[in-house]
């Protein structure tokens, strides 16, 4: 009975946030987003988006829209991308011929080393995940898919963050660097 019981959860969802943090949330995330996406354009161009992966997008949530998440912080934005681009690309080489084990693994793995190094931001799990499950071209970087784009792309994110989200009075980022 005390499993069930479990299930029902110990407090209330937080409450509501203001429209003016709303549109401040939009406007980061689609600067920070787009300033990924020009960097792909002007130095890329012609990669079918190769260095624009879709934990980005994850990562602009929490950098813009919930600003004091410990998981939103630099050296989880950070860190957490590029340990688990180096553990996604690990678990390709290691089995890649076998996608289902390789995609477990990388994703398993890159949750218990962001946890061990306090890196854990949870779209590092898609940075693993597109390392293994990715086309040709993301396999082709090896290794360097950890620096660009994984690195690469949470940096500028970083930078997009530190600028906009201290801009507002009432807004403040990061809560801690290390």
């Amino acid at each position: 009975m005390n499993y069930f019981a479990k299930m029902k959860g110990t407090t209330k969802s937080p409450p509501a946030v203001s429209l003016a943090e709303i549109g401040l949330s939009w406007l980061g995330a689609f600067i920070g987003i787009a300033c990924v996406a020009l960097v792909q354009a002007f130095m890329f161009d012609g990669t079918d988006l190769v260095f624009m992966t879709g934990s980005f997008g994850a990562s602009a949530v929490l950098v813009y829209g919930a600003t004091k998440s410990p998981l939103a912080q630099p050296r989880n934005l950070v860190g957490g991308h590029f340990l688990s681009g180096l553990i996604g690309v690990a678990a390709f080489d290691i089995f890649p011929t076998q996608p289902v084990i390789g995609a477990a693994a990388a994703v398993a793995t890159a949750i218990a080393v962001m946890h061990a190094t306090k890196t854990l931001h949870p779209p590092g799990g898609a940075t693993a995940l597109i390392a293994v499950i990715g086309g040709e071209k993301v396999h082709a970087l090896g290794f360097l898919y950890a620096l660009m784009p994984a690195t690469a792309g949470a940096v500028i994110l970083l930078i997009v963050a530190l600028v906009f989200n201290n801009l507002p009075k009432a807004r403040r980022y990061p809560e801690f660097w290390l």
